[in-house]
């Protein structure tokens, strides 16, 4: 049962010589295998896994291992992966395997991590909800008391959600453009943490939105977040928003002590029609942030309520410019053309089959933003919304404040199908308290803190200052280990 421990637990076992990264990697492969109804992995990939762990096992015994060598891992399928699918959940890329390797897989690997497979998400990472992927939806390992409807895991990361609440590998990356790690870690119990823009690299990351989008890992526990981050960030010269600031320890960070620390709660946070157990939970957080020794202090970010509006002009208008190249010329889908069809009429039905209706959607919204008539209407005045908000942010900072702390989502899990078959703004408003961050370009974490009435897990987002995720990590440590939070799903798969 290795596959159940956490990054710490695994590393000092692996050190201590009581595992090795092959038998641990084995424990995984046979749960993803067991775990096949989640849908969470769409590629395996267990020659490389086995190969990746037992040359971790040597390095383990050559004395010269890193944290992160021998630990099993699932990748977003977002990631490029040499020679192995990456598809970004989309029937456009079908068939696409890379000849290269992202910068955040290379460091990962260079460490001595073993890739598991590829993980399912929401198609080219534009969802909620993990319904608009090619593979099918991503099945949540939790369920409502005495209820066997199938809940969505989150998204866009909701395989790498799935996978690591199920216990099917230690740890996953992910990629947030507007909560997409938080909001899945908060679903289904686990920590995702969203670094600054630009503190880990994006190149080999298929783009969905660029100056929003960041990876960051998503882990059991906030130790295991920090463990893996340290790994991930750094300077990447092929990445050119990529920050050459030093990274610094942050497992060492978490001292447990934050006596004296300043914890911002926002009141625009305070939506109208939140449940009253998010309420709850929120003020239960703030009450262990106070008996932790933190002053806790209500804030304004008078800007918040513009935050949607504004990230659903600016991501489609930069979606629909990255997602531009895929026109079946190159790689991945090209369609079936009849006799007397030219260059347009190829471009047109290789979209149309390729994309799906959400992706389809978000690059006409986009397209229409950026469009003649309206770039001034729509997407200018969105990126003036966006400075207000940063700087809203900024001065919370200056005054003073060390940590901002709200809720992760506006609700426990729903249902696959209860949100997608209605009017798309009401997926969209799950993502009410994390676009901020990315817009913003902030680093943000999601710890769980509790579970519901129907027995879902909820979680807190705790924001931090540009660039000091040490700190950031430091309080979610102590909200994470005062909360108490251990809550796993009951196994049905």
């Amino acid at each position: 049962m290795s596959n159940t421990w956490t990054i710490a637990a695994a590393r000092d076992a692996l050190r201590k010589g009581e595992i090795s990264a092959v038998d641990l990697t084995m424990s995984c492969l046979t749960a993803i295998d067991a775990g096949d109804d989640l849908n969470a992995f769409v590629h395996k990939t267990p020659e490389i896994a086995l190969e990746q762990a037992r040359a971790a096992d040597s390095r383990i015994k050559a004395g010269d291992a890193p944290s992160m060598c021998g630990i099993p891992l699932g990748i977003k399928d977002l990631f490029c992966t040499k020679g192995v699918p990456s598809q970004a959940a989309s029937n456009i890329l079908k068939g696409f395997k890379p000849e290269y390797e992202s910068t955040v897989t290379t460091k990962l690997f260079g460490a001595g991590a073993v890739m598991l497979g590829k993980l399912n998400m929401d198609e080219f990472a534009m969802g909620s909800s993990n319904e608009t992927a090619c593979y099918g939806n991503v099945i949540s390992p939790w369920r409502r008391k005495g209820s066997n409807v199938q809940l969505t895991p989150g998204g866009s990361s909701g395989g790498s959600a799935a996978a690591v609440a199920a216990d099917l590998c230690l740890a996953a990356t992910g990629t947030d453009t507007g909560g997409s790690i938080r909001q899945p870690a908060a679903f289904t119990g686990i920590v995702g943490i969203k670094p600054t823009y630009g503190r880990v690299s994006r190149w080999g990351i298929v783009a969905f939105a660029s100056s929003l989008d960041q990876a960051g890992p998503m882990t059991k526990s906030v130790r295991d977040a920090a463990i893996m981050l340290q790994t991930m960030c750094g300077h990447d010269p092929k990445d050119s928003t990529s920050a050459d600031i030093p990274v610094p320890d942050f497992e060492a960070a978490l001292t447990g002590d934050i006596r004296g620390k300043v914890i911002g709660i926002p009141k625009e946070y305070r939506m109208d029609g939140m449940p009253a157990e998010i309420e709850a939970l929120w003020q239960n957080g703030i009450a262990i942030m106070r008996d932790a020794g933190a002053e806790v202090r209500d804030i304004s970010l008078p800007h918040t309520k513009y935050a949607l509006p504004a990230y659903y002009v600016i991501a489609p208008a930069e979606a629909s410019s990255n997602l531009a190249r895929y026109d079946g010329v190159r790689y991945g889908h090209r369609a079936k053309l009849t006799a007397g069809d030219g260059i347009t009429e190829m471009y047109e039905k290789t979209r149309a089959e390729g994309f799906g209706p959400e992706v389809q959607r978000r690059i006409m919204v986009g397209t229409y933003v950026l469009s003649a008539g309206f770039y001034d209407a729509y997407y200018n005045r969105a990126r003036k919304v966006r400075a207000l908000i940063k700087r809203d942010f900024e001065q919370a900072f200056a005054a003073g404040v060390d940590a901002i702390l709200t809720p992760a989502t506006p609700s426990a899990a729903f249902g696959l199908g209860e949100m997608s078959d209605a009017d798309p703004i009401q997926m969209y408003l799950n993502d009410v308290f994390t676009v901020t961050v990315n817009l913003a370009g902030l680093p943000g974490i999601s710890v769980p803190v509790g579970l519901d009435a129907q027995g879902l897990p909820l979680g807190l987002q705790l924001i931090g200052r540009p660039w000091d995720e040490a700190e950031l990590l430091k309080c979610a440590h102590v909200l994470e280990d005062r909360a108490g939070f251990v809550a796993k799903a009951e196994k049905w798969w």
